[in-house]
């Protein structure tokens, strides 16, 4: 973090020819209210001396005895050692072992802390997993709240006496016809074959994603941090453009289409009945904690259409011997009928469960490793095989197996992927469960690419560009229509019938403004 937060005011110097304390107050003055604390530690900064010498002299970075000294930047001509040992002037941060220690950011940690330890959300009053707040797992991740006064109100619920004098399930259909008598929701929703979008996921299905203008100078403003707070308090995730349960337009660099929409578009009084149960490093050990925060009651909701996709971490580690720290085919097993086990414990009659596979992340080094990263694009000097060299010496790569210039790990990590694919695909095939089918399908990335290219993209433009790692805008709503075509085709009775009176419905919520 501070190699890339000295880099970006080293570079806002050069691009704007100031001085390097200028530079770091036009990003001060960038960043909104009480995150300026962030930018304000980095005090006296020599524009001599490059990121990794500073960040060392400041000891935010160290070297542990017997390792590797990491840095991004080529060392400088001089001694490494003197250069840092002529820079100790530099005020030390030693003190400060986190961000959390600076009292204005001390209660916001708090606040993450406790959404990240329980994935569920921060303000929830009537207790019932589902929120009126958008971030800090609020309803970017699950379905709005319409009354968090009271927990027998959420979406994804089966109405209530066919919700004749309020929206029990949240989905904007209460109320009687006055014409004839009949309750709006069992006019429009009764036999609609009504269900939710739940998935069970990793970073990629929670959209992980960095602007990368926060790090390329030549594209920055004070416009480019506005929503900083928002996607700190997501974790850096985007669930509300996700490929599954993605609702809202997306501004990062693509279109939204996701199944949730689809699911909606289909049949109108699914709305708001979505959940992404992911996280940041997600795998199918740890999503056997992470799926207790499902939200679903068997004998009151509607049945639902899940997702299971924790498409890398099984074999992604940041750790030196990768290998021996990847999931194994008995593990992975062992995992996924647990998971399995529980959600039909959980889940209402009549659901589905889609188990994806893995993917194939040679694709990663193949069309980026030799491109310049955002932080390199304005003296051509980071390309991402150094980014990727840079993490793994810190052991906080994503994927120590796939983002390496070893063509044999790279091989052998694929190899597993495949294995673990395999061992999903055997369960889908040969397992039966009282309350759902279970389908397989591979990760979509080949026929992403394809579908791409015949749009006249290129395949880098599908991985996000400050990681590197992670699916971009553009693959999110590709893979989703690739995924939607595959289910249509394949499996009908997943998706469903169409609404017949989705017309209608919208018409009466213009009728009443929109509510």
């Amino acid at each position: 973090g501070c190699v890339l937060v000295v880099s970006v005011i080293e570079q806002l110097a050069q691009w704007h020819n100031s001085t390097v304390k200028a530079a770091m107050e036009r990003l001060c003055n960038y960043i909104p209210g009480k995150y300026q604390i962030i930018c304000h530690m980095l005090c006296c900064i020599d524009r001599e001396m490059n990121a990794d010498v500073v960040c060392h002299s400041l000891k935010l970075c160290k070297q542990d005895p017997g390792q590797p000294l990491c840095h991004l930047y080529r060392p400088p001509k001089v001694s490494w050692f003197s250069t840092i040992f002529k820079a100790i002037g530099i005020k030390s941060f030693m003190g400060f072992s986190s961000l959390c220690a600076f009292p204005l950011l001390a209660d916001l940690c708090e606040k993450i802390k406790y959404v990240i330890r329980n994935k569920l959300p921060f303000e929830d009053f009537d207790g019932d997993k589902f929120s009126t707040f958008p971030t800090l797992r609020g309803y970017h991740w699950r379905g709005r709240d319409c009354n968090d006064k009271n927990t027998t109100v959420y979406p994804g619920r089966r109405p209530d006496n066919w919700d004749v004098k309020s929206d029990s399930n949240c989905n904007g259909i209460w109320g009687v016809d006055p014409k004839d008598g009949i309750p709006y929701e069992e006019k429009f929703c009764k036999g609609a074959d009504s269900q939710g979008v739940l998935l069970l996921g990793d970073s990629a299905g929670a959209h992980f994603h960095i602007p990368p203008e926060w790090m390329t100078v030549t594209q920055m403003s004070a416009k480019s941090f506005a929503n900083l707070p928002m996607a700190f308090t997501d974790e850096l995730d985007w669930p509300q453009f996700s490929e599954i349960t993605g609702f809202l337009n997306s501004t990062i660099g693509g279109w939204t289409d996701s199944l949730y929409l689809r699911l909606r578009r289909r049949n109108r009084c699914n709305h708001r009945d979505l959940q992404n149960i992911s996280q940041n490093g997600g795998s199918s050990g740890n999503l056997l904690y992470l799926i207790k925060s499902l939200a679903r009651n068997q004998l009151l909701d509607n049945p639902a259409i899940v997702i299971y996709a924790t498409i890398g971490n099984d074999v992604c580690n940041g750790d030196r011997d990768t290998l021996a720290h990847m999931t194994t085919p008995k593990e992975m097993f062992s995992n996924v009928m647990q998971a399995l086990q529980y959600l039909d414990s959980r889940l209402p009659n009549g659901s589905h469960v889609i188990l994806t596979g893995l993917v194939d992340g040679r694709f990663l080094w193949d069309n980026l490793h030799d491109r310049y990263h955002p932080l390199g694009q304005l003296n051509r000097d980071i390309t991402y095989s150094q980014l990727y060299s840079f993490l793994d010496c810190l052991q906080v790569s994503p994927c120590s197996g796939w983002l390496t210039s070893n063509e044999t790990l790279r091989n052998l990590t694929s190899e597993r992927a495949l294995q673990l694919s395999n061992v999903l695909k055997e369960i889908a095939r040969s397992e039966k469960y009282a309350n759902f089918d279970i389908f397989y399908m591979d990760f979509p990335l080949r026929q992403t690419a394809e579908e791409w290219h015949k749009m006249g993209g290129e395949p880098w433009q599908l991985i996000e560009p400050v990681d590197g790692f992670h699916p971009s805008q553009i693959a999110a709503a590709l893979g989703t229509s690739i995924t939607w075509q595959k289910a249509l085709r394949e499996w009908p009775q997943v998706l469903g019938k169409e609404n017949p009176f989705n017309d209608q419905i919208e018409a009466i919520f213009k009728d009443q403004g929109g509510h």
